[in-house]
């Protein structure tokens, strides 16, 4: 079995004004042998992340090789010669170390806001795929019929471009990912029986559509790492009491069952072996992408030894 990609998010929730906090983590992760460093895409809450790239962009200068990566690059919400542009700076800037995880997105709120209709959101997400991917390769786009071509620079430094991964969530989601050869990227709050059946179905999407099946299986999982049986047992019930509340009000994209270990790595190091072990013999894991603790209630010396030590366990 090959070895294990660790990646992660940031641990403390990244502020639009403070990009030293940002850029610290980073630097961190960097220096404990993480590979990857992911941000989401969300808007208008008060922790709100609209501009992933512009982020990372920080991120980049504090850094030399870590990857930079978006969980979620919501393509319903742009214009694809605007964000081939952006994605490919990103990727000039950071020399070819892009990873872009792209989405529709699920919220009502945020498609009413942006005028973009929700029953063509995958319609649109298509068309934004092919047509940045069409501009990355170099070929001239035009966006409509009476649109003259253009050829969009600069270019990305990775050829033909960033590494594209889709974050899916149900079986629609799932086909069209398969249907554009690119790797699946699961919500974290799935539970593990059902990432087999989400993997497996989107393999078979890869083949009836021609596609080769992705080597890269990514997971995406909050994780927490202590030797302190009773912090352990204290973060497992909030992260219950979260996912209770999330069933509660009717949530359709973070609807987890009650036991924590179903969707979440949290014990003690011999603990998070394990699962990381059953994660990797039964879906064949290869990329786990460590995503902070929503719960608050751990200070910032725990968590950080819990990603240190993460990395040191498994890495």
């Amino acid at each position: 079995m090959s070895a294990l990609s660790l990646g992660l998010t940031p641990w403390i929730a990244p502020g639009l004004a403070d990009a030293q906090t940002l850029g610290r983590q980073a630097e961190l992760a960097e220096g404990w042998g993480y590979g990857s460093f992911w941000l989401p895409e969300n808007h208008f809450g008060s922790g709100a992340i609209p501009e992933p790239l512009m982020l990372l962009a920080a991120v980049a200068a504090r850094t030399e090789r870590i990857r930079l990566c978006t969980t979620s690059f919501l393509l319903p919400l742009r214009n694809p010669l605007q964000a081939a542009e952006q994605v490919a700076v990103l990727d000039q800037l950071s020399n070819g170390r892009v990873t872009l995880g792209i989405g529709r997105g699920y919220a009502p709120a945020m498609f009413s806001a942006f005028a973009v209709p929700r029953r063509e959101k995958r319609a649109i997400f298509e068309w934004c795929f092919e047509n940045m991917t069409k501009a990355w390769r170099g070929e001239p786009v035009a966006l409509t019929e009476d649109a003259t071509p253009v050829e969009v620079r600069p270019r990305p430094v990775q050829t033909p471009h960033p590494p594209i991964w889709v974050a899916a969530f149900g079986p629609k989601a799932l086909q069209q990912a398969g249907r554009l050869g690119a790797p699946y990227l699961a919500s974290p709050m799935e539970p593990l029986p059902r990432l087999k059946e989400n993997y497996a179905r989107h393999a078979d999407a890869c083949v009836a559509a021609g596609q080769p099946v992705p080597p890269e299986v990514p997971v995406m999982r909050s994780a927490f790492l202590s030797d302190d049986a009773r912090q352990i047992s204290r973060i497992k019930a909030d992260l219950n009491a979260q996912a209770r509340q999330a069933a509660a009000a009717g949530s359709t994209i973070r609807r987890p069952p009650a036991a924590v270990e179903d969707w979440a790595i949290v014990g003690s190091p011999a603990a998070v072996a394990d699962q990381v072990a059953e994660y990797r013999e039964t879906l064949g894991m290869t990329h786990l992408i460590v995503t902070r603790l929503r719960i608050g209630k751990v200070d910032e010396p725990a968590l950080e030894r819990s990603v240190a030590g993460l990395m040191e366990l498994l890495g």
